[in-house]
C-alpha cells in the first residue's frame, strides 16, 4: 500500500476521494472519511490541514481489539514453552536418580510419599 498522502493528484498521480484506516496486519477500516479537495487546494496533502480524527480512531479502535487479543495467546504462548521445560527438566531429573535408595530422598524433598516421588520418577 502507499502512503495516503501520494494520492493528491500531482505529478499525474489519482487524487484520493476518501481516507481509510488501514494496519500493516491487513485490516481496512470500514468506514471512509471524505477529503474537501476545495479546502486543501493545490496543496499536497502531508502539507493541508486534513481532519484525521475519524481514521486515526478507527484504527486506534483496531489496536485496542489487537492487543486484547494478544495478551491471551502470549500466555498460552508461555504456558506452551513452561511445560517443555518442565517436562526437559524432570527428564533429566529422573534420569540424575537411578538407584532405588534415592526414592526416598525424592520424596523428602517434594514433600511426597516414596510411591508417590517413584510415580513421578517414573512417568517423567
Amino acid at each position: 500500500m502507499t502512503h495516503w498522502t501520494a494520492y493528491d493528484g500531482q505529478s499525474r498521480r489519482p487524487r484520493a476521494e476518501a481516507l481509510r484506516a488501514v494496519c500493516a496486519c491487513g485490516w481496512r477500516g470500514a468506514a471512509e472519511y471524505s477529503l474537501d479537495w476545495a479546502t486543501v487546494g493545490d496543496r499536497p496533502l502531508y502539507e493541508a490541514d486534513v481532519d484525521l480524527t475519524g481514521p486515526l480512531a478507527d484504527w486506534t479502535a483496531h489496536l485496542s481489539v489487537v492487543r486484547d487479543e494478544a495478551t491471551p495467546l502470549a500466555a498460552l504462548r508461555a504456558v506452551g514453552v513452561l511445560e517443555r521445560i518442565a517436562a526437559r527438566v524432570g527428564r533429566e531429573a529422573a534420569g540424575a536418580v537411578r538407584d532405588d535408595g534415592m526414592s526416598a530422598a525424592v520424596a523428602t524433598a517434594l514433600g511426597a510419599t516414596r510411591s508417590k516421588a517413584l510415580v513421578l520418577l517414573l512417568t517423567a
